[in-house]
């Protein structure tokens, strides 16, 4: 034999020996104390995988082939969070409730309609905060701070009389809650611009919340005072250039308009609501959506109308900007009218003929600069001695004058000629009017 085979067999019999070594190591490896389990065959490793997909138990089959590396890992299992039974359970993890908890959470709304500014502190469902004082600092594009403070703790801050301008608005910090981390930045108009203001919806009260024998004071003693005994109290029928309706509040109460329909009634104006003759707040009357819904079912043509206590043409956009958005949903045939009349003493009353003129325009043209059609009510006394009637000739003019003939000898294109008609499906009293084509 010579010297190459002699290499040759003893590499042969050398890599013989070493695989007898390696098949005895493995055959007598302790699988179970050193992985916790015996070696997987692919048979049991793929049967496994099978059981956990008919289960729905992934991630035990994937759990049951990844050995654990002890050191590496918390707990030496990738997967030991499964068998946690609070891992995913937030309602109880106190943690998890302390970081979502927004309850003490503040934020600010502020808008100026003519050199003012008013701050809405609300709370995370955008409601108002009350009960609270609220401080708020402004700083004008001079560095000057000013501060206000919410007095009567109803979560609105008014600033009025401000130059027009650039202002940071900061919410100072109050016990209990936590307030915005920046300051807010707000442009002071110098003058009304007639644009319904955004989420004037804050503003909106119902009339459980507020004190309605004192905020709902409208009175038409004046149109009544001027009336004399020719007044019609009976339903005049429409006819060919004009149509019969009635207007109608809460006072009414529940409706049935099938029958009012029936009784040769054509269109309803509806009342939205009114402003509080004492504090001034904005009020939704309980009755609005069930007697525009009720009319429309019932096939009559609906207008709105809204008693104002406006004391400046800011709060006349304001009342334009509610109305509108009491009637989001409603398609309205007819126009929405301003109820301007007296209030016994109410803070409407005491404004001067040319401030209520301009209340009455600011209320029609932030209404006509949204596309809908606005209007003035008032009684013959108001029209004629409590404000300029010539200036509102270009809106819809709805006179009160209880008598057979007017006396008004100004425009109008809708009548009211009594308060003391009576109809099918109204308990007690309703007005009757007529509307002029």
């Amino acid at each position: 034999m010579d010297s190459r085979s002699r290499i040759l067999t003893i590499l042969g019999s050398m890599g013989a020996v070493l695989l007898i070594v390696l098949i005895v190591l493995l055959c007598t490896y302790d699988w179970k104390a050193n992985t916790g389990s015996s070696a997987p065959s692919v048979q049991e490793s793929t049967a496994a995988s099978q059981d956990a997909s008919s289960t729905g138990q992934i991630g035990s089959a994937v759990s049951s082939q990844v050995t654990p590396l002890d050191g590496h890992l918390i707990g030496g299992d990738p997967y030991g969070y499964m068998n946690d039974p609070t891992f995913f359970d937030v309602e109880h993890s106190d943690a998890f409730n302390a970081a979502m908890d927004q309850s003490g959470n503040l934020s600010i709304m502020a808008t100026s309609v003519d050199r003012d500014l008013r701050v809405l502190v609300l709370d995370p469902n955008g409601d108002l905060v009350t009960g609270v004082s609220f401080n708020i600092k402004l700083v004008d594009s001079s560095d000057v701070t000013t501060r206000y403070r919410d007095l009567d703790q109803d979560g609105i801050i008014y600033a009025g009389t401000l130059a027009a301008g650039d202002y940071d608005v900061t919410l100072e910090p109050v016990e209990g809650y936590r307030v915005p981390l920046h300051s807010t930045r707000v442009t002071v108009k110098d003058r009304v611009e007639y644009i319904p203001i955004a989420d004037i919806s804050v503003l909106i009260k119902t009339e459980e919340e507020i004190n309605a024998a004192i905020e709902d004071t409208a009175s038409r003693a004046d149109a009544i005072e001027d009336s004399d005994r020719t007044e019609i109290v009976t339903l005049q029928a429409g006819g060919t250039n004009h149509s019969a309706g009635i207007d109608v509040s809460s006072w009414q109460g529940d409706i049935d308009w099938d029958k009012v329909r029936e009784s040769g009634i054509e269109f309803v104006i509806v009342r939205a609501g009114y402003r509080g003759s004492v504090t001034g707040t904005i009020v939704r009357d309980k009755y609005f959506e069930a007697n525009v819904s009720g009319a429309q079912r019932a096939g009559l043509k609906v207008g709105v109308y809204f008693v104002t206590q406006a004391v400046t043409e800011a709060e006349a956009v304001e009342e334009a900007s509610a109305v509108m958005e009491m009637c989001e949903g409603f398609d309205l045939e007819l126009p929405i009218y301003l109820d301007v009349e007296g209030s016994n003493g109410g803070r409407g009353d005491l404004i001067d003929a040319e401030t209520r003129t301009l209340v009455c325009e600011a209320f029609c043209r932030t209404l006509e600069n949204s596309g809908q059609a606005g209007g003035v009510y008032a009684c013959r006394y108001w029209l004629a001695n409590n404000m300029d009637a010539s200036r509102l000739d270009r809106y819809n003019v709805w006179l009160a004058e209880y008598r057979s003939t007017p006396l008004y000898n100004g425009y109008y294109s809708m009548w009211q000629y009594t308060s003391k008609g009576h109809i099918d499906g109204i308990n007690g009293n309703v007005d009757f009017d007529i509307m002029y084509y």
